[in-house]
């Protein structure tokens, strides 16, 4: 008995093994917490470099472009240069998820207790929960440098890692992803100026950064 061979069109195959998880493609998403860092510590090339960060994993999850992504991070006045607060770099919102869940209708929101960011909402751009406390590894110490209301340290003490160029000085201030603290109190459970961070090298190394529960994530916003 012999059987009739049945082709498949090749342009069937390409759609079949080419289309991208359907998580990942939320037009209007306007934040993710980024699923790896830049790998280097808090030296992550000045804003410019997170920001390209931000830009290249939106980008290879579908919702890049025309949007322009920026990350959440606060710098120092320093060297001449004024400082720069993260929630001036965001834009205006409201910020939806992978997901479509709304996290915070404007920048008074997310900046507010009422915000909805939580480890349930604060998904990576592949729509995936970070770690947080009692998972193993935790990974939910995200950078931002800032203050609780989203504004930038004082000159002096360092709380951004020289600027986001240093891996071996300074210190960075830390978020919690999952809003999850060791104490009861409400700074412990900050999405954004829970703790800075430390260890063996100081605070700014790689090493550092997961030592606390951490690995250089940092939160990302449709900023347009």
């Amino acid at each position: 008995m012999k059987f009739a061979k049945i082709a498949v069109p090749a342009c069937l195959a390409f759609v079949v093994m080419a289309a991208p998880p359907a998580s990942a493609q939320t037009a209007d998403t306007g934040f993710f917490v980024t699923s790896n860092g830049i790998g280097n510590g808090g030296n992550l090339g000045g804003l410019a470099g997170a920001d390209n960060h931000c830009q290249t994993l939106a980008q290879a999850a579908g919702f890049g472009a025309p949007k322009t992504w920026q990350a959440y991070l606060s710098t120092q006045a320093a060297d001449g240069k004024p400082a720069v607060n993260a929630r001036d770099r965001i834009g205006k919102g409201p910020w939806k998820n992978v997901k479509g869940v709304v996290v915070a209708k404007d920048v008074a929101d997310l900046h507010s207790a009422g915000n909805a960011l939580t480890k349930q909402n604060s998904l990576s751009e592949k729509g995936e929960p970070i770690n947080g406390r009692g998972d193993t590894p935790n990974r939910h110490d995200i950078l931002t440098g800032s203050q609780p209301d989203g504004t930038a340290f004082a000159a002096g003490e360092d709380r951004t890692c020289k600027n986001w160029t240093s891996s071996t000085q300074g210190a960075a201030m830390l978020g919690h992803s999952d809003r999850i603290g060791l104490r009861d109190d409400d700074a412990s459970k900050s999405w954004n100026s829970s703790h800075p961070s430390r260890g063996p090298d100081g605070g700014c190394s790689q090493a550092d950064l997961k030592s606390t529960g951490g690995d250089g994530l940092l939160y990302c916003f449709a900023a347009n």
